[in-house]
């Protein structure tokens, strides 16, 4: 197996059914020495899951219904 130009690399598929690694998991790399680990981050590392949690809450006291949530998001002045 070789590494590309841009640093990719195909990890086999027996590996990342193995390791739970589907499309879109958020990978981390540890060096052990000369040794290159790669292994799925923990949930609490994903951009996407720390941005929620922050935000998890704070409209309580917004009182709409996710249809006109929505249209909000939706008009365009």
């Amino acid at each position: 197996m070789r590494i590309t130009s841009k640093g990719q690399v195909t990890i086999p598929q027996e590996i990342r059914e193995k390791a739970g690694l589907h499309p879109h998991t958020e990978v981390e790399f540890e060096m052990a020495g000369s040794k290159v680990i790669l292994k799925r981050a923990g949930k609490a590392s994903a951009r996407g899951e720390r941005a929620v949690q922050r935000l998890r809450g704070t409209l309580k006291h917004v009182r709409m219904s996710t249809d006109q949530i929505m249209a909000l998001t939706r008009d365009k002045g």
